[in-house]
């Protein structure tokens, strides 16, 4: 299977920088199994294909991809999308939520990111088109130093500077230079206020109110983070 195919089967355009990404190679992951991510995870380390190294992002291969999207369009599937969306996933995350295009969702050009829930018949626009989207996965990454994973501060370092190596030509000059210049911060510690008075500690090179910030001046976009309901139940 092909993009190509893809897109013949289902009637849309891929945008320009997903096909670059898969001429480039930066789509190429291998077939998923039980042993992925010891043979073949430490192969795409040096050159960290698309978002490697995001948290909860699994980016599918293309043959994941034909399947995930046939998928969606299945009239017995359960999460029964309304014909009038059309969803091409790209990705997932671990509890099986898909990161798509949305393609019947493209204005003047751009087509948005969406993250199609899978347990809730709601999708939530995450970037108006790929590059945004691209990012502002990056400047998460930044942000959020898997300390769960006991990740040193070497490696969290490493990780992210072998992923600008590779993902730096997909961004606009000013986004790069922004997380390059990022990149030469001392890792911090900070806190997140959550509801109730609560606050979650957290490891980084920005602050969440700084990640914010770049994202409102650098990628604006009205939709960010709003949802609405997929399904024909709804």
């Amino acid at each position: 299977m092909t993009l190509s195919e893809i897109e013949h089967e289902h009637g849309f355009t891929y945008p320009p920088l997903y096909r670059q990404l898969d001429r480039d190679g930066m789509l190429d992951v291998g077939e998923y199994g039980p042993d992925w991510y010891k043979l073949v995870f430490p192969t795409l380390q040096d050159r960290p294909t698309l978002l490697l190294h995001a948290d909860d992002f699994e980016l599918l291969n293309i043959k994941s991809v034909a399947e995930e999207a046939a998928s969606l369009l299945d009239e017995d599937d359960y999460r029964r999308i309304s014909p009038r969306f059309q969803f091409i996933p790209f990705a997932q995350t671990g509890a099986g939520d898909h990161y798509c295009f949305f393609a019947s969702g493209q204005q003047e050009g751009e087509m948005p990111i969406v993250l199609l829930w899978h347990d809730e018949d709601e999708a939530q626009y995450l970037a108006k088109n790929l590059q945004d989207f691209i990012f502002h996965m990056l400047l998460n990454s930044m942000a959020d130093q898997d300390t769960y994973n006991d990740v040193s501060d070497g490696e969290f370092r490493e990780q992210l500077e072998k992923t600008m190596l590779t993902h730096a030509r997909y961004l606009t000059p000013e986004q790069a230079q922004i997380l390059q210049t990022l990149l030469s911060r001392d890792i911090i510690d900070y806190e997140v206020a959550l509801p109730k008075g609560r606050k979650e500690a957290h490891r980084g090179l920005l602050t969440d109110m700084e990640r914010a910030s770049l994202r409102d001046k650098l990628i604006p976009y009205e939709k960010f983070d709003s949802c609405f309901a997929y399904s024909t139940a709804s």
